[in-house]
């Protein structure tokens, strides 16, 4: 489908945002279940929970203007995901506190990426008047934004981060 203009724009960046969410939740789960500190696991499952949320406003937002929201499939998430598993999974680690650092970084890189997507995509909406799908893309954002708070704050303050000097 060629993209002729801010609508199709924003139902391509829907579907778009819908595969990437997809894509997140599994690689998510899999560094969940690599995490050794509790807090960090705990926060994982979190964001899994709020993906699928995000997922599924995708979802809602896309079948309320007709639209089918599996049309794309998402390459930078795809290679989001793919650096995680490299960088956070598959790679050897002389400790659980580096590699615990490791899946922080490589979980906020997941995170930003949907951040930036949910932005533009509220920034759309309301140009094209579409008022309650902007508020659910800025939700959609504060609780993205608060699960890579929650994520600084356990590298930073938790001590993941001090764990892993050593």
């Amino acid at each position: 489908m060629a993209i002729k203009n801010l609508k199709d724009l924003y139902f391509d960046g829907i579907k778009d945002l819908y595969s990437a969410c997809k894509q997140a939740i599994p690689v998510t789960e899999e560094m969940a279940a690599a995490a050794q500190n509790s807090q960090l696991r705990d926060a994982l499952k979190a964001s899994v929970a709020g993906t699928r949320k995000g997922m599924e406003a995708m979802e809602r937002i896309a079948r309320g203007h007709g639209q089918n929201p599996a049309g794309e499939h998402c390459r930078g998430m795809e290679g989001l995901a793919e650096e995680a598993r490299s960088h956070a999974l598959q790679a050897e680690f002389a400790d659980e506190e580096t590699q615990d650092a490791a899946i922080i970084a490589q979980y906020q890189r997941l995170a930003h990426y949907a951040i930036t997507g949910y932005g533009t995509l509220k920034a759309f909406a309301e140009r094209l008047g579409f008022k309650e799908d902007a508020r659910v893309l800025d939700e959609c954002t504060a609780h993205t934004y608060e699960g890579d708070a929650r994520m600084t704050t356990i590298a930073v303050r938790g001590g993941v981060n001090k764990a892993a000097m050593d």
